[in-house]
């Protein structure tokens, strides 16, 4: 198959914290294309069941048809020959063999837009997102503002004390959090201010 572009196909993606308009983003430059009358098809994992499941949906609500795959390979096998653009929401959530995907689809002159969490809750790369930001010819990368103290923020801060790397969730499980505000691994364990008292156990000692 020879590349639907002269000047061939390339990656761009949106990364960041929660909370930042990475599906926002995402979704606009999707309209964008559609607008110009761009084929457009649009990919999310499996995993991700929030808000809609055949549909990508950002917190504020916007929203745009999407396919649920699986694996990345799925992608290659749904993705039409005559599509120009390919959009891909969560890529955090994908195995490995998503990097060669979006390659394989830039080769075949083909515009892919991705989005992505950039870090997981303990503040470390996420997934495949290091490797695709590396092949991409454009990145953008997306701040949020801290729950705690108003500052532009860039990390994802979970909220409840599990330590799994993959919880899907939203303002319930996550908030946005700055460098100085933000607790890797989740919360820290703090002392009760006014613990209760402990009551005395029992003495064991026979009575006179």
């Amino acid at each position: 198959m020879h590349p639907r572009n002269a000047w061939g196909g390339w990656i761009e993606v949106v990364t960041g914290c929660m909370f930042s308009g990475k599906s926002e983003e995402l979704i606009k430059r999707l309209r964008r294309a559609i607008i110009a009358r761009q084929r457009v098809q649009v990919f999310k994992a499996e995993l991700d069941d929030r808000y809609a499941t055949g549909q990508v949906v950002s917190h504020s609500r916007w929203r745009l048809e999407a396919e649920r795959v699986r694996t990345a390979r799925e992608i290659v096998d749904r993705v039409d020959p005559r599509t120009d653009v390919v959009g891909i929401d969560e890529a955090q959530f994908f195995d490995g063999e998503i990097v060669a995907v979006c390659t394989h689809l830039a080769n075949l002159g083909k515009r892919v837009v991705v989005a992505g969490l950039d870090m997981d809750f303990r503040g470390q790369p996420f997934g495949p997102m290091p490797q695709l930001l590396t092949i991409a010819e454009e990145v953008e990368k997306a701040h949020a503002i801290c729950a705690r103290c108003g500052a532009p923020a860039s990390f994802t801060q979970r909220l409840t004390a599990t330590q799994e790397q993959v919880v899907v969730g939203a303002a319930d499980v996550y908030e946005a959090r700055c460098r100085r505000c933000f607790e890797p691994g989740g919360p820290a364990a703090q002392p009760e201010l006014y613990p209760p008292e402990e009551e005395e156990a029992d003495s064991l000692e026979p009575a006179p």
